[in-house]
């Protein structure tokens, strides 16, 4: 079996994908990345989807709104990845067990190879729109293909190199945005933006738009501990990973918000969720900041792909490359499935539906339960581990996680909430994992007191940078 050194050094073969990291990233690297991640045609066009079911004011709100409760959970789970050196679903070991964390961890799976093949579509149909202006050929099922085979690449060969340049690709970005802003406020002013008709009809409610928003950073939450473990300290990570995630969306949405609403005080026919429609409005600078929005933000959701499923369990002895491999040639197979992108909204919600009660259930165990702190011991897979729990899993936070996914349904689809799905889901699932794990679990040695956790906590390499400073001294 591998050991718990082994496994936090080199559980992959020197890759520095697997095991804990020791971060040494700025505060303003780390604030850079974030916001070159989102400045992505997904955010952007998700913005498309508010007017005219909400008026442009409220949209406008909604964004601030639910950017700013999404973005507090998205640090703390950032911060536990500082702290630990852990990526995500890695840290999901410590409040569903050692094989627990198995299940979050091939939702994520899943969840992210839906958004690689989603962000792939988009930057095929954006490519395909330019080449069928320029010359008349169009096929954007190949075009999507061929933009996920070159994010495969990248993910595998470059996505160092794609962390590096992001930061100057953000500015790009913004550089770009910043000229769709002034020729949409110098066509139409704020005045006609505000006065857009709400269409009763589409349903639109401020809390279904706030939802979306909300969702939105959920699933940029399962890469948070994946980038924010490379912070140099939870200053770092929680600083910039807030600042820079908090404009990257806002200002995304807004943009996608108002240059949609341009196409429809302009009249002209408007699809949402579409972007050939604004790249036909404001020209090909928009299409090509969309291409490389992908490039660089789709390499990073393949490798948290492989990340996830490299750190899943170390007894499996998976190798970077060849997972890689086989996870890159189903997303680019998947990329041709265009009709995904009709259902990108039921995607959202799917993604919150999975994933608010998992942040709940790890934030209520981490901060509160284990007092900000996971041992070394969450690195070992047999029984003798603090976070084996019943058979390696906890199946309080399996059942907790169950009901949470269960009433995040309900609420958004058979009895909508006033209020949303997101919160009510979120609230619920904190307060049910923390009552069953301080009652029901205490008594079955899942709770609080436990000898094992007088093991020092703290960032898991600490162990291992003792161990091998006492054997250089031999």
């Amino acid at each position: 079996m591998t050991s718990p050194e082994t496994m936090a050094v080199n559980l992959d073969g020197q890759h520095d994908s697997a095991g804990p990291v020791r971060g040494t990233q700025s505060l303003l690297h780390i604030g850079m990345i974030w916001l070159a991640a989102n400045l992505v045609v997904t955010t952007l066009l998700t913005g498309t989807l508010f007017t005219p079911a909400v008026s442009f004011g409220t949209a406008s709100a909604m964004i601030v709104v639910g950017t700013l409760i999404g973005v507090i959970v998205l640090v703390l789970i950032g911060n536990m990845g500082t702290r630990t050196g852990l990526p995500t679903m890695a840290l999901t070991r410590g409040s569903f067990g050692i094989r627990g964390s198995i299940l979050p961890a091939a939702a994520n799976l899943i969840i992210l190879m839906g958004w690689s093949w989603v962000q792939a579509m988009l930057a095929g149909v954006t490519v395909n729109y330019l080449v069928h202006e320029a010359t008349g050929f169009s096929n954007p099922m190949l075009f999507s293909a061929l933009c996920q085979a070159i994010v495969v690449v990248l993910a595998i060969f470059g996505h160092t190199g794609i962390s590096r340049v992001e930061p100057w690709l953000a500015l790009a970005i913004l550089i770009v945005m910043g000229f769709v802003f002034t020729a949409a406020f110098s066509a139409f002013s704020p005045g006609e933006f505000a006065a857009l008709p709400v269409d009763a009809s589409l349903g639109g409610t401020p809390f279904i738009t706030l939802d979306m928003v909300i969702a939105t950073a959920i699933s940029w939450t399962v890469l948070s501990a994946d980038m924010n473990r490379h912070a140099k300290s939870s200053t770092a990570g929680i600083v910039g990973s807030g600042i820079g995630y908090t404009l990257s969306t806002t200002i995304a949405m807004f943009l996608g918000l108002v240059a949609f609403s341009a196409v429809l005080l302009r009249g002209d026919e408007a699809t949402p969720f579409d972007p050939s429609v604004i790249v036909a409005e404001f020209g090909w600078p928009l299409g090509i900041a969309i291409f490389l929005s992908v490039m660089a933000t789709n390499t990073m959701v393949v490798f948290g792909m492989v990340t996830s499923v490299v750190n899943a369990q170390s007894k499996w002895h998976l190798r970077f490359l060849p997972t890689a491999i086989v996870l890159g040639i189903i997303s680019i197979i998947g990329s041709t499935f265009l009709g995904l992108l009709n259902q990108f909204t039921d995607f959202l919600f799917i993604i919150s539906a999975f994933f608010v009660p998992v942040f709940a259930i790890m934030i209520a165990d981490y901060y509160l339960l284990k007092r900000r702190g996971y041992s070394r011991q969450i690195l070992h897979e047999r029984p003798e581990s603090r976070y084996w729990y019943r058979g390696g899993v906890n199946w309080v936070a399996v059942i907790v996680w169950v009901i949470g996914a269960v009433l995040s349904y309900v609420l958004a689809y058979v009895a909508p909430s006033p209020i949303g799905a997101n919160i009510p889901a979120f609230i619920v699932s904190f307060g049910l994992y923390l009552g069953l794990m301080l009652g029901i679990g205490r008594r079955a040695g899942l709770g609080l007191i436990d000898p094992r956790d007088s093991q020092p906590t703290g960032h898991l390499l600490d162990g291992a940078d003792e161990t091998a400073a006492l054997r250089l001294g031999n």
